[in-house]
């Protein structure tokens, strides 16, 4: 659970950042992706959803952006949101914090949002404080499914999104290589299961 929900001793650590997001008298998840996009995984996710009308913010790391930019696009033009992922997929506590903004500014120029997460969700707190400052609305999550972990099953994938998930849920799979199997596994059955539940899939606000 330290790992699939973060304990509400890490969430103090980043008062201002986005863990869940409530909305009241209706029942809502906010589907996510990370390390995107690319061509081998992300066409798939977005005719993926398109199939059970769920729109998603996707993470994007910047050089993915540069690399495939038409995928981007794609992603706008199918109704979803973005969010900065930085440049490189660079983790906040192996780099400086002048670095991790630049960096991140970097994937800015190509990503137009001020909606930021950190790879990994590793970040020390001057650098949360100063990425605020700089304007980014820092987004974690409330479920990490765990879809990359070579030591996860898709059906425990799966049972992660029953498990956690609650009102308000920020949910994280990846449109990447190493979560691709997991991912699309686990993917449709949890949206059905989600949409079964009574739940409503919406956009995470900038």
């Amino acid at each position: 659970m330290l790992i699939e929900q973060p304990p509400i001793l890490y969430r103090i650590l980043y008062p201002k950042s986005l863990w869940r997001i409530r909305v009241p008298a209706q029942k809502t998840v906010y589907l996510t992706f990370d390390d995107g996009p690319i061509p081998e995984v992300t066409p798939w996710v977005l005719d993926l959803l398109d199939s059970y009308k769920v729109k998603a913010t996707f993470f994007c790391v910047g050089d993915n952006v540069r690399k495939y930019p038409d995928i981007y696009r794609l992603l706008l033009e199918r109704g979803h949101a973005t969010g900065n992922h930085t440049f490189h997929h660079i983790q906040g506590w192996k780099n400086s914090t002048s670095f991790l903004l630049e960096n991140t500014d970097k994937a800015g120029e190509m990503i137009n949002s001020r909606l930021f997460r950190p790879p990994h969700g590793h970040m020390r707190v001057p650098q949360n404080r100063k990425l605020l400052k700089a304007g980014y609305s820092v987004v974690m999550w409330d479920v990490v499914t765990r879809d990359y972990s070579r030591f996860m099953t898709p059906q425990e994938v799966l049972q992660n999104v029953k498990k956690y998930t609650r009102d308000g849920s920020i949910i994280v799979f990846h449109d990447s290589l190493k979560a691709e199997k997991n991912m699309k596994y686990a993917l449709p059955r949890a949206i059905e299961w989600l949409q079964n539940e009574g739940y409503t899939f919406a956009l995470i606000p900038e």
